[in-house]
């Protein structure tokens, strides 16, 4: 099952986020060609020549096998959650994997241009990569570039380069769960926080509403429910990633429909047989274990013909109506206006309006922006036909105000 769902946006998880990538907690850990090490975007590198011969994902994997061996040893039931760092930036990878993607071979992005009618307030001026050495070597204005063809093309073959690198990492995870037995009997979920913009839109990084920064893969391998007795053996063999001869076409079913990140707890509780959990009070503070999400069981059991109206929302804050060098991750107290936007089968909608950091409250009558793309004749997301005359009421109408 594939399905796509925006990430919900933590203010504090931006906080923390802003101060990692405005250097504070920057490494120069890429070797450039005078042989130096730098803080670069864009770092394949010699494993060999690294700090211990590894890299943290290969780590994790390392760990992670570790601990499925000894609870295999012990005979208990148990939840391991591996959180993998790529395809973050830095694009610090094993310097082979570019020999999948050979620069000369990767296009750009169908849609590089801005939106004409993409409001200010929208765009996302990507300032974290702006702070990387080998970007700022190339001199691009702020806040709407562009960043030159040659650079474009670099950042995409590290970025799938990365996601290559990282699906070596999850084939030896499954390969290990497979070969320790346990293939028929664990639930296993894959899933990821958020995407990122690969000069979509004329963006870079991930700090927006569009579906190229909220959509993200989401599977599920559930005994006996999404399975037979030989799918184990079909998905969880290892495949060698640099023999082209050996890879085949994904198998299971795949559904297009939004769903949310808050989905994923009470939907892994349903699974594992516990009970359901409450829906959260507002306010939750005081309450030990609840959800703000729906369960996706009914995806597992009902057929197409059932409509379950699958809507999903995320929200980006912003400090102003014009890109600014915070725009991306503005402190709590910058903040003040917000974007939310409803994703349904269809459309997406978005409103940016008035948000006051003290209270956490919006304010839907002070209305900043308003952007509205209908997926049939617009996937990509480049053409805002809201139309303030047309939209305005119903637009609210939608949000529930």
């Amino acid at each position: 099952m594939l399905a796509t769902f925006p990430r919900y946006h933590s203010i504090l998880k931006n906080t923390v986020m802003r101060q990692c990538q405005s250097g504070k907690f920057s490494i120069q850990t890429c070797k450039g060609k005078d042989g130096e090490l730098h803080a670069n975007l864009v770092c394949p590198v010699d494993v060999s020549e690294v700090p211990e011969g590894t890299l943290p994902d290969m780590q994790s994997t390392e760990e992670a096998i570790r601990l499925i061996k000894t609870v295999k040893q012990q005979n208990s039931p148990f939840f391991l959650a591996v959180g993998y760092h790529k395809p973050h930036i830095p694009f610090r990878f094993p310097k082979e994997f570019l020999k999948l993607y050979p620069v000369e071979n990767i296009s750009l992005a169908p849609d590089p241009e801005i939106p004409k009618n993409l409001p200010s307030v929208a765009y996302n001026p990507w300032t974290d990569i702006r702070k990387r050495e080998d970007v700022q070597a190339l001199n691009i204005s702020f806040p709407y570039g562009p960043i030159p063809l040659h650079f474009q093309r670099l950042i995409r073959q590290s970025y799938f380069a990365s996601v290559s690198y990282l699906d070596s990492q999850v084939g030896q995870l499954l390969s290990a769960v497979k070969n320790l037995g346990l293939a028929d009997d664990t639930i296993i979920v894959l899933a990821s926080d958020h995407g990122w913009s690969l000069g979509e839109h004329g963006e870079w990084a991930k700090y927006s509403n569009f579906d190229v920064a909220t959509r993200v893969p989401l599977l599920f391998y559930v005994p006996e429910m999404t399975t037979t007795r030989q799918t184990p053996e079909n998905i969880f063999t290892y495949i060698d990633p640099f023999n082209i001869e050996t890879l085949g076409k994904p198998s299971g079913n795949i559904k297009e429909d939004p769903v949310e990140l808050v989905s994923l707890f009470p939907t892994i509780v349903g699974l594992a047989g516990l009970p359901p959990l409450p829906l959260c009070p507002f306010p939750s503070f005081h309450i030990d274990l609840c959800t703000e999400g729906r369960s996706l069981l009914p995806y597992f059991t009902v057929s197409e013909k059932d409509n379950l109206e699958p809507i999903a929302y995320s929200t980006y804050p912003r400090p102003s109506d014009t890109p600014q060098l915070n725009s991306d991750l503005p402190d709590l107290e910058d903040i003040k206006i917000m974007g939310y936007s409803k994703r349904t089968r269809d459309y997406r909608l978005t409103l940016w309006v008035g948000y006051n950091p003290q209270t956490f409250k919006a304010d839907f009558t002070d209305i900043h922006a308003q952007e509205l793309y209908f997926d049939k004749t617009d996937p990509n997301q480049d053409y805002n036909v809201f139309n303030v005359s047309l939209h305005d009421d119903i637009a609210l109408k939608l949000f529930g105000l």
